[in-house]
């Protein structure tokens, strides 16, 4: 299709999204002939729940003696009844079929149906439709002229695996970092997640890559393959309100600051055609949906300033409006934060920590298909899949679960908690076709301190501390753990559920500083990230475990780096 006709197309979309209709092609125009089919989706009534549709579709191609339209919507309508065509609906996807009255579309001919459908939110027109497998609407370089090369900004239709088939970005000052260690040119090549952390990340700071730099680069590196490139959208207001390591350069109340400062103009660089033949992974809000569940209220966990954004539901709105903005992206992948087993993984966490991701997911405009899956281990240390023993053994009549190290948590390691979250993200609303990311940054426990096997079975404590690969003190220390190694490489499609193992959290980037260092990037001290410190009931009052003489959160960490390859699992060869 010609660009002039593609703007037209595109053109004719904003104002169907205005009015209610989307327009086909005149089929008088020149060269239409190579359009195959045409479809006017025409919305007729609408109103705060439900609506009703009229479909034309006409056929520019041979006689058929049967056909079927499919679509699919960007936001959640939900076809409920319908006439002149067999309707069917999967998820987002749309089938309407023909009746045996109307199965005949001659050459040149046309058919119509209608629908009512139920909606809230945006009742987007959608985007693509196809006849037996045609797309409609678009040149098929026939008799009309030659197709040309894809429009970037042409309508884009999401992938149910993004990872697979494609090449992950790699940051080449990340790269840099790690090649510059000795040893460091093992893992330089690996793709890692480049972290939005501030405002001024988006354009770049203290000598920084800014986020089209990224992007520029990204295309360099994608040639004519697929290419994920993964950004980590973490500016929330009051942001880690448990963590006072990586607290935020915004207030609990700037909401708005967070909306046009922060999430607007990501959205618009994103949004650039330049771009659109990259498939742009977000991981969105790294802590923050899980802390109002675990760390508020009377639970003795919580946080005074924890209560403070759960009482402002700023966490709740920021989430939302920024699935809502990057969710209109055709080629962005949401991907929310989920926690982690030893977070999330108690009974009493567990089900209420879906329930607000389905909250979040549903506020400020945004729907559940503006999530494409969630991630889990972001940053964090939980172990990949614990071998040593299950979490139905016993020993000298006792549960492992009574252990001190599981305390009662329903879920050894991250594997197994990720894919039992996921079905419960379905079962709170959310598609049933979400994919998981596993962070394996910094989980693999390897070294000479790794178990060969279970522990001895004298008690139920010596039988788990013996076997389990996770060597930390307790599953709650979360900063610079000592002794902890790279994970599994990045891959796709590595399990049942699961969309990929990722390095989200750039290996040897610190987690914060090992004492107080002023900082202009709002950054505070957690004595969590003090290797003197005795612990608080998040840890139950363990030593934090940490490393002496880290940076402030971001910065590079070299004997950090340097221990995670030594005790990575696999082994580096």
């Amino acid at each position: 299709m010609s660009r002039t006709r593609t703007a037209l197309l595109a053109a004719m979309a904003l104002v169907a999204g205005a009015t209610g209709t989307a327009f086909a092609v005149d089929p008088g125009s020149a060269g239409i002939a190579a359009v195959p089919c045409t479809v006017d989706y025409k919305i007729q009534n609408q109103w705060s729940t439900g609506f009703t549709a009229a479909v034309t579709v006409t056929n520019n191609s041979a006689a058929k003696s049967s056909w079927s339209l499919k679509w699919s919507y960007a936001g959640n309508q939900k076809v409920t009844s319908g006439w002149n065509a067999k309707l069917s609906q999967s998820g987002a996807a749309v089938t309407a079929a023909n009746e045996t009255y109307n199965a005949q579309l001659a050459t040149g001919a046309s058919v119509s149906f209608g629908f009512q459908g139920s909606y809230s939110g945006n009742n987007a027109i959608p985007a693509t439709f196809t006849l037996d497998g045609v797309t409609c609407n678009v040149d098929d370089g026939g008799p009309g002229g030659p197709t040309d090369p894809p429009d970037p900004g042409g309508p884009s239709t999401r992938v149910n695996n993004p990872y697979e088939g494609a090449k992950v970005y790699v940051n080449p000052e990340w790269s840099a970092n790690a090649a510059a260690e000795p040893g460091g040119s093992r893992v330089a090549g690996q793709p890692t997640g480049v972290w939005l952390d501030r405002i001024a990340a988006i354009n770049g700071a203290g000598g920084k890559m800014g986020l089209r730099a990224h992007l520029d680069e990204a295309l360099r590196q994608k040639g004519s393959g697929e290419l994920v490139v993964q950004f980590v959208i973490y500016n929330l207001p009051g942001r880690d309100c448990s963590a006072l390591a990586s607290n935020g350069e915004l207030k609990a109340d700037e909401i708005g600051r967070y909306k046009t400062e922060y999430i607007d103009p990501i959205k618009a660089i994103l949004a650039d055609p330049k771009y659109a033949s990259l498939r742009i992974v977000t991981t969105v809000e790294i802590d923050s949906l899980p802390n109002l569940v675990t760390n508020t209220g009377s639970r003795p966990t919580a946080v005074p300033q924890c209560d403070v954004m759960k009482a402002n539901g700023n966490y709740v709105k920021g989430v939302g409006y920024a699935l809502n903005k990057l969710g209109d992206v055709p080629n962005v992948y949401n991907y929310v934060d989920a926690g982690h087993h030893g977070w999330i993984g108690w009974d009493d966490n567990f089900g209420p920590t879906a329930t607000i991701m389905k909250e979040a997911a549903t506020a400020e405009g945004a729907t559940v298909n503006d999530v494409h899956g969630f991630i889990t281990n972001t940053a964090n240390y939980s172990a990949l899949k614990e071998n040593n023993f299950t979490i139905n053994d016993t020993v000298g009549g006792k549960s492992v679960r009574e252990s001190k190290w599981v305390d009662w948590n329903r879920y050894l390691d991250e594997l197994s908690y990720a894919q039992a979250f996921r079905n419960q993200l379905v079962s709170a609303g959310f598609d049933s076709n979400i994919g998981m990311l596993i962070d394996t940054s910094r989980n693999g426990w390897g070294g000479a301190a790794r178990p060969t096997g279970p522990g001895a079975t004298t008690s139920v404590d010596t039988y788990v501390d013996g076997g389990r690969y996770d060597r930390r003190f307790n599953a709650g220390n979360w900063c610079n753990q000592s002794g902890a190694g790279l994970g599994e490489r990045p891959k796709a499609a590595p399990a049942a559920g699961i969309d990929a193992y990722v390095w989200m959290k750039p290996p040897g980037e610190s987690d914060g500083s090992s004492k107080a260092i002023p900082n202009d990037e709002g950054k505070g001290f957690d004595r969590m990230c003090d290797p003197t410190y005795t612990g608080n009931p998040r840890n139950n009052n363990n030593m934090s475990g940490a490393l002496a003489d880290a940076p402030v959160s971001g910065h590079w960490f070299s004997a950090q780096f340097r221990q995670l390859m030594q005790n990575a699992y696999p082994p580096l060869s």
